[in-house]
């Protein structure tokens, strides 16, 4: 039998993908039923949670989670950004994102903004006044992460960034300004990075949304522009806090071209709401080989939640998707 051609194995490759992202969204889109004998069983976690400090004059508390079961060499990490009114710990009981790390043997930092650098612990992802680019919490951010890495052993290679509401829009900017640190961006909730430059700018993107203040092509210009960066976006479509179409926007162009010209195509597939359970409509592109380049996850009827979130925390919403797995 002759070798299929190049555009026959990708139309195959795609097919894959497609049939694989369809069960995964009627599976009622991260609502798993009662595990049957035999099933796998989602981990608890029951690894390290740890207290630690970074910086001097610029000094920021973090926790680190480190997972009970990891493979041997060196560890992927994520870097997770809480929102306003949020701390590290509220946010990882209400994410029970160390639990889904547990499972996956990934390492998860959670930086933490300081009171004094902002009343409501928002991330300041837009500029108030200029500032060096030593001086900018991005920057401290990064060299936190780099810190981690060298004390424990992360793979560089496999270092992500995502966060939610503020800590969501300050992950999308350090994907345009670190895309040699960070391999793939989370934005849950949260706005384009480079839209504002104020108080007054900020507020009117994160209620009006990227259209009224610049064009969505144009979202890619920046330290970033041009990467090639995996992305995964959730929002809830009622969000009243963080316009929704900042989501679309994040997804159109999370740090330059996410697809580029080795796209093999795309697939969009929507599951209604059932009982207490979330509708969702989920957006995704491919690349050669079936590998998912970036995502879209439109909580139908969700507000400024994290969507599969625990009571546990704030700014929740149990009933959607498991947007940490």
């Amino acid at each position: 039998m002759s070798e299929p051609s190049p555009p026959d194995r990708a139309g195959r490759l795609l097919g894959r993908a497609i049939e694989q992202a369809v069960a995964w969204v009627r599976e009622r889109s991260g609502r798993r039923a009662p595990p049957q004998p035999g099933a796998h069983v989602e981990a608890k976690p029951t690894g390290r949670f740890t207290e630690g400090r970074f910086g001097n004059r610029y000094r920021r508390r973090y926790m680190l989670y480190e997972p009970g079961f990891r493979k041997p060499g060196p560890a992927p990490m994520l870097v997770l950004l809480h929102g306003c009114h949020q701390d590290a710990k509220d946010f990882a009981a209400g994410t029970r994102m160390n639990e889904a790390a547990e499972e996956a043997g990934v390492v998860v930092l959670y930086p933490e903004q300081s009171i004094l650098a902002n009343a409501l612990r928002c991330w300041n992802w837009y500029a108030r006044k200029p500032r060096p680019p030593s001086e900018s919490e991005g920057a401290l951010i990064a060299a936190m992460t780099r810190q981690v890495m060298r004390d424990h052993d992360i793979d560089a290679a496999r270092v992500y960034v995502a966060g939610m509401s503020a800590g969501g829009a300050m992950a999308a900017a350090l994907a345009r300004d670190c895309p040699q640190l960070y391999a793939a961006l989370g934005v849950h909730s949260g706005v384009p990075a480079g839209l504002a430059h104020d108080v007054f700018s900020a507020l009117r993107l994160m209620s009006r949304g990227p259209a009224q203040v610049q064009s969505a092509a144009d979202l890619s210009t920046g330290g970033g522009a041009g990467h090639a960066m995996p992305s995964i976006v959730f929002h809830g479509d009622k969000d009243m806090t963080v316009h929704p179409s900042n989501g679309q926007a994040i997804h159109a162009a999370p740090g330059g071209d996410p697809v580029g010209p080795l796209s093999s195509g795309s697939l969009q597939a929507t599951t209604p709401s059932e009982g207490d359970q979330h509708g969702v409509t989920r957006s995704v592109d491919y690349g050669l080989g079936g590998v998912t380049t970036r995502e879209l996850w439109i909580v139908h009827g969700a507000g400024h939640a994290w969507a599969g979130g625990s009571d546990a925390g704030r700014h929740t919403d149990a009933d959607g998707p498991d947007a940490s797995r």
